[in-house]
């Protein structure tokens, strides 16, 4: 997964920021998905100020080294150590809204919640395995798309059921049959560690 590479696809989009919150006293977190901030997008906004001084906002990216009893040990792109706390309100995506029985060892994590005294990260929302980048179409077959991210190749797998696809900035259609080799593609999905494949969750095709 290049977190490079989802970060500048992120910079282009422009969707509104969820909200972190912490109750005054507690830390109970508010989830994102009842904020309406779960939609992929949302990983790549820049978080917002918390709305408790005593619980500052955070965001944690990398991989995952261990799951323990809902604390997921987390080391960053450039060696960096988090602990991501779920709570009951947690939203998790992993190519679509799911539970953290979903995350596993080896996943790849970006997280946005609130800083604790003790420096764990209370999460309102995580992504699982989220990749964004910018493609080039090399291949169609019935269940999956070959692609080109600049000198790589990668395979993106179709979802049924799930995958989605944007025309000319139209609206999202499960028909996938007006895609062509050679349009531009920005895919939004999530890593699969197993073989490195993409699964779906939108195209958004160019020319």
């Amino acid at each position: 997964m290049s977190h490079s590479s989802q970060e500048s696809g992120g910079r282009r989009l422009d969707r509104r920021r969820f909200l972190t919150s912490a109750a005054i006293g507690g830390a109970t977190i508010v989830g994102a998905s009842a904020l309406g901030g779960l939609d992929a997008e949302s990983a790549f906004a820049a978080p917002m100020p918390s709305l408790h001084p005593a619980y500052p906002a955070a965001f944690a990216e990398g991989r995952i080294r261990a799951v323990n009893r809902g604390v997921l040990d987390v080391v960053g792109s450039h060696g960096e150590h988090h602990l991501v706390q779920l709570t009951n309100a947690t939203s998790i995506w992993k190519l679509r809204a799911t539970t953290a029985e979903a995350i596993e060892a080896g996943d790849g994590l970006y997280a946005r919640g609130v800083k604790m005294p003790d420096g764990t990260i209370a999460a309102d929302a995580v992504w699982v395995n989220i990749v964004n980048v910018l493609c080039t179409v090399r291949g169609i077959a019935k269940d999956r798309v070959h692609l080109a991210h600049s000198h790589h190749e990668l395979v993106g797998r179709i979802v049924p059921a799930t995958t989605t696809a944007s025309y000319l900035g139209g609206a999202l259609t499960s028909d996938l049959s007006r895609m062509r080799i050679g349009q531009t593609a920005q895919v939004l999905g999530a890593w699969r560690p197993a073989d490195n494949h993409i699964d779906v969750a939108r195209l958004t095709l160019g020319h």
